[in-house]
């Protein structure tokens, strides 16, 4: 007697209902991971370290996956940079309060998304905000020679509102469970999830509308 197959799960839709928008988006936030440098060396077991780790450590190891989270949420390379540089300034300010690792990067992903945020305010509160230049903005999907499929729906982040662009990018580019995502962005678990739900369809409404 064989086994009963599986239904699909609601994120992973079914091969009939790949050319849909939704899978589209599915399919493509699936793959911002790869955009993530730390994402592969986060997931294998850690290798023995010398000694204690170090703030120099952490900024050799993660300040480009950190520089590239802050791209996906300000669409600017400046700006992110700041944003990182300001996380890295705080991370070294409460380094005596942190217990490990794991602790020391939920603290920096925290302050990336607050960072951000903040940078966002202040732009929409400047009377002579000058737009990012196109040659840095959005830059993120450049970095890892995506498709133009992939491009079309990354940039459509960009046209989220800002918390609904911060659940996608850091439940599929920073890898993240909703529990560490309400972590990040102070937000319920419920909410998280809600959110998540309704970026994708905005998303799949987008890519419907161009099409």
């Amino acid at each position: 007697m064989s086994e009963p197959h599986p239904s699909p799960a609601p994120d992973r839709p079914d091969a009939h209902h790949a050319a849909e928008p939704e899978s589209v988006v599915e399919r493509t936030l699936g793959t911002l991971a790869s955009l993530n440098p730390a994402y592969a060396a986060d997931h294998e077991p850690p290798s023995p370290s010398p000694g204690p780790i170090t703030i120099d450590d952490l900024y050799r190891s993660h300040r480009m996956q950190m520089v590239r989270l802050a791209i996906l949420l300000v669409d600017d390379l400046a700006s992110a940079e700041d944003v990182v540089q300001e996380a890295f300034a705080g991370l070294y300010r409460n380094w005596g309060g942190l217990r490990d690792r794991a602790a020391a990067i939920g603290y920096l992903r925290t302050a990336v998304v607050n960072g951000s945020r903040s940078m966002l305010r202040r732009r929409r509160t400047a009377r002579a905000y000058v737009p990012p230049d196109p040659g840095t903005a959005r830059s993120a999907e450049s970095l890892a020679m995506l498709s133009a499929e992939h491009q079309a729906v990354v940039t459509a982040l960009a046209d989220l509102a800002p918390r609904q662009r911060e659940v996608l990018v850091l439940r599929y580019y920073g890898g993240l469970s909703e529990a560490e995502i309400a972590a990040a962005t102070g937000l319920s678990k419920g909410t998280v999830k809600s959110t998540a739900s309704r970026a994708v369809a905005k998303l799949g409404d987008m890519i419907r509308a161009q099409s």
